[in-house]
């Protein structure tokens, strides 16, 4: 099922989320929502902030970036209760934009490389180094478990010239083609 994508302005998108468990309610469920929510509205990330739930789960699929982008051909994972382990101190400069904040763009810095551990679909550990795009979608999407947002890694006069476009997002004020929705 195709859920609304919560947009910026809604507190859950704030919250520092919190672990989950194998016997979290309808599991399986919510794991096919948001990658049929993912893949509907045509995005390479989600996490379970995005669909409204402050919990430590996310997805990426780099594969439609493939063409550019050969890297990232089979590069699709589900992460569950991750943490940054390591970082590379290397850090590059790319342009990032994201579901809760349509239109919307800033270049952001991150680190080129970096290690999480996490957990699998079976809830078995996995600790893996991700480098180039791959690091730079983990990266975006852990942060909203976090309770970050990538604007806010943006330069101080970046960040100034992008408030009337997030206060015009937390009115509802834009279009998309996928589902939203804004709980304050």
């Amino acid at each position: 099922m195709i859920l609304p994508v919560y947009l910026y302005g809604s507190s859950v998108l704030r919250q520092k989320a919190q672990d989950i468990t194998p016997d979290y309610p309808h599991l399986d469920k919510l794991i096919g929502d948001m990658w049929d929510t993912l893949y509907y509205a045509d995005g390479v990330g989600l996490a379970a902030p995005q669909i409204g739930l402050s919990v430590r789960i996310f997805m990426v699929d780099g594969s439609e970036l493939a063409e550019d982008r050969p890297e990232l051909k089979d590069f699709k994972r589900l992460v569950i209760n991750p943490r940054i382990i390591e970082t590379s101190p290397e850090t590059v400069v790319y342009q990032e934009g994201c579901l809760s904040l349509p239109k919307l763009w800033a270049d952001i810095e991150r680190p080129k490389s970096v290690k999480m551990a996490y957990l699998n679909r079976d809830f078995e550990p996995v600790e893996e180094w991700f480098h180039g795009m791959a690091s730079r979608m983990v990266q975006h999407e852990y942060s909203h478990l976090e309770g970050e947002l990538f604007t806010d890694l943006a330069p101080a006069i970046r960040k100034k010239m992008l408030q009337s476009k997030l206060q015009a997002i937390a009115r509802g004020e834009v279009k998309t083609f996928y589902k939203t929705k804004i709980v304050k």
